[in-house]
């Protein structure tokens, strides 16, 4: 009788790990099986960012990039304001990073044009479909931080803006108009103390999350985090000093270990490394970083998303080169503008697997991953020296 017991247990466990080893190989076989359609919309250096929205309302979704959209199927090219002449490693555009949303609610997606850091940010209002550029209007005066982010930080479903004040020193988030017709943005005071880190108009790094578990989200820089009160719209919120990594682009907050700790991803804007980095909480609360570095095979990664690329219900790492960041001046700046997802794999020791996308692109300082043609599979849309580009996943 124990003898047949046994030999049912082991069948069955044998059995359970033929079906784990089936499904991580199914897994690996989906993940080498994905590629990438590569579009070129335009070789001209024209934005360091882009958005995506369905502009003239034909139920395609198509292209926000610095002065133009670019109408799908056809990605024939549409202005937005008057262009200019942008020469590659010489100067730089007036559009760091863009995003889409309908800001004065009247049903038609506008597009949200950030300038060079410090400079005034902008929304360009769709004319829905009439002839003539989008009328423009400024948001702020100042928006600084070369990684400001376009996130929804009352929980109202709307997108706002976390950003700094590079002329008053500031730590502010921007909130999208709420009232139908309304175009002000109302500005929240994070932080105005004197001598608070994260004010400078080149600061590196951002991200916004709940960094200690309290429930509440919290606005982060390399230096430290701003812990997030009840009411997102109280000013000056707590400032808790930390090392947080190096300068860095946009960050972002997970469990990554599976540990019950919020862990974070950044990135080298300018440098070479990629890095998670693991949450330590002591007795007494104190909370501490270990860095681990993800790959340091390629510089400038100035831009990061997440996105599930294979579809394995983990969130997946999306980042590629900033093409001549600084002109040429920055370290590997003449290496392959290559454009990359990680393979996400959660454990005690998270890893992620690279995986090139393409290698004459990169990305600038936002990008985009979603479904843009509506078959299930998420998309990538760049923008940068290189021009801009998207690549359809296909498997």
């Amino acid at each position: 009788m124990k003898i047949g017991l046994i030999k049912i247990f082991m069948i069955g466990f044998v059995s359970v790990l033929w079906i784990t080893a089936c499904n991580t190989q199914n897994k690996t076989r989906k993940s080498a099986g994905i590629k990438f359609k590569k579009i070129v919309l335009t070789n001209d250096f024209i934005s360091e960012g882009a958005a995506i929205g369905d502009v003239n309302k034909d139920g395609k979704i198509d292209v926000i990039a610095g002065a133009y959209w670019f109408e799908a199927p056809d990605w024939v090219k549409h202005e937005i304001a008057e262009p200019e002449k942008y020469v590659v490693g010489v100067g730089y555009s007036n559009s760091f990073l863009n995003f889409s949303m309908d800001v004065n609610q009247d049903g038609w997606i506008d597009q949200v044009r950030i300038d060079w850091p410090g400079k005034a940010a902008v929304w360009h209002e769709n004319p829905q479909n009439k002839p003539g550029h989008w009328p423009m209007h400024t948001i702020y005066p100042s928006v600084g931080n070369e990684s400001p982010l376009f996130v929804d930080v009352d929980g109202d479903g709307r997108m706002d803006i976390v950003c700094n004040d590079s002329e008053k020193k500031q730590i502010i988030w921007l909130k999208s108009p709420s009232e139908k017709e309304s175009i002000d943005w109302k500005v929240t005071v994070i932080d105005d103390r004197r001598a608070i880190p994260g004010t400078h108009q080149y600061t590196h790094g951002l991200g916004y999350a709940d960094i200690n578990g309290d429930g509440k989200k919290d606005v982060l820089i390399h230096q430290g985090w701003w812990e997030g009160p009840a009411d997102p719209a109280q000013p000056r919120w707590k400032f808790n000093p930390a090392d947080l990594g190096e300068e860095c682009a946009q960050m972002y907050v997970m469990d990554l270990n599976k540990d019950g700790l919020a862990d974070f991803i950044s990135s080298s804007a300018h440098k070479y490394g990629i890095w998670w980095h693991e949450q330590k909480k002591e007795a007494n609360g104190t909370i501490s970083f270990i860095h681990h570095l993800i790959d340091s095979s390629f510089s400038q990664s100035h831009s990061l998303a997440l996105s599930d690329v294979n579809g394995d219900g983990h969130p997946d790492l999306v980042t590629g080169k900033r093409y001549y960041a600084h002109n040429g001046g920055d370290p590997g700046a003449h290496e392959p503008a290559v454009l990359y997802w990680f393979e996400y794999k959660p454990g005690k020791s998270p890893s992620w697997t690279r995986h090139l996308i393409d290698d004459d692109s990169g990305s600038g300082l936002n990008l985009v991953v979603e479904d843009i043609n509506g078959d299930g599979l998420p998309d990538v849309v760049v923008s940068n020296k290189k021009g801009v580009h998207v690549f359809l996943q296909e498997r």
